[in-house]
């Protein structure tokens, strides 16, 4: 007996040790720049990627279309990186109307990955971009899930430059987060070592939020740009409410629109594309 378990405690910490290995390979949700440069040169669509230094930090990006043209800059959500919206940035519609930017938010993708980091942090990362970006022409911030209050944020903080927000399911309401307190446990070694890729500095910037969430009202009450909020009535992941609560928030905006999508989930930004690509065509249409 003794025997067998001294066999299965060792055949255990092998398997231990191998996830261990794999888990901070695998799961990193990101495109290298090589396969993506070559796919979008299938399509005939001009694209290339960009790492610019802003600070002390590495910021990592991709650029679509004709930059004399009005800009639309993606936020992905939580974990994820710029590929999020790759179906958008080789739309041939949407590249008539629009030069598209996607970004690898702070600690994912190319930018940093691995090292998450607090919402004003990644306020601070982004504005110098947007101001790089904006060269006298309309920009537009787009953000989902957690990619939402960012934008809210950004648009908040760059009011001079930014000419309309659009949000996808974001999460915006205090009081629709759940606390989540098995965060702070897989936050904390050992067990953050166990989870694999982009989810472990998803699972760190999901726990800043918790309490960063309660400076989002005031984000949204200084906002004076025009504003559309899109989001599923089924969403499991950021209630519906928290569209309500943006609408009604949003009070010195230029106006405001919330687009319903009845039984429709989180994922938007893949599952109803004909719907927010109308919204983003509709976007530049709106009095600034």
């Amino acid at each position: 007996m003794h025997h067998k378990q001294k066999r299965v405690f060792t055949i255990s910490m092998l398997i231990v040790a191998a996830w261990l290995l794999i888990a901070q390979g695998c799961m990193r949700m990101r495109t290298s720049d090589t396969k993506a440069i070559d796919e979008f040169k299938k399509t005939g669509v001009s694209f290339h990627v960009q790492t610019v230094a802003i600070g002390q930090h590495r910021l990592h990006y991709v650029c679509a279309g004709n930059d004399s043209l009005p800009t639309i800059f993606f936020i992905h959500g939580s974990p994820g990186s710029w590929d999020a919206f790759k179906q958008y940035l080789d739309d041939s519609t949407l590249l008539k109307h629009f030069y598209m930017v996607s970004v690898d938010r702070p600690g994912f993708g190319y930018s940093e990955f691995g090292l998450a980091q607090h919402l004003d942090t990644q306020i601070n990362i982004l504005s110098p971009l947007l101001q790089e970006l904006k060269k006298n022409k309309p920009l537009y911030l787009v953000g989902h899930s957690l990619g939402g209050p960012i934008a809210v944020k950004l648009a908040a903080a760059n009011r001079s430059i930014v000419n309309g927000l659009v949000l996808l399911a974001g999460s915006v309401d205090p009081s629709e987060e759940a606390a989540e307190s098995w965060r702070s446990i897989l936050h904390a070694a050992p067990l953050r070592f166990f989870i694999p890729g982009a989810m472990q500095q998803s699972n760190d910037e999901l726990l800043y939020f918790k309490k960063e969430v309660l400076e989002i009202p005031a984000a949204l009450d200084s906002i004076t740009c025009p504003v559309i909020i899109v989001h599923g009535t089924k969403d499991p992941f950021v209630p519906y409410n928290n569209a309500l609560f943006a609408q009604k928030q949003l009070r010195h905006a230029a106006s405001v629109e919330l687009v319903t999508l009845e039984e429709a989930n989180h994922f938007i930004p893949w599952t109803k594309f004909a719907e927010i690509k109308e919204v983003l065509l509709r976007i530049h249409s709106e009095k600034n």
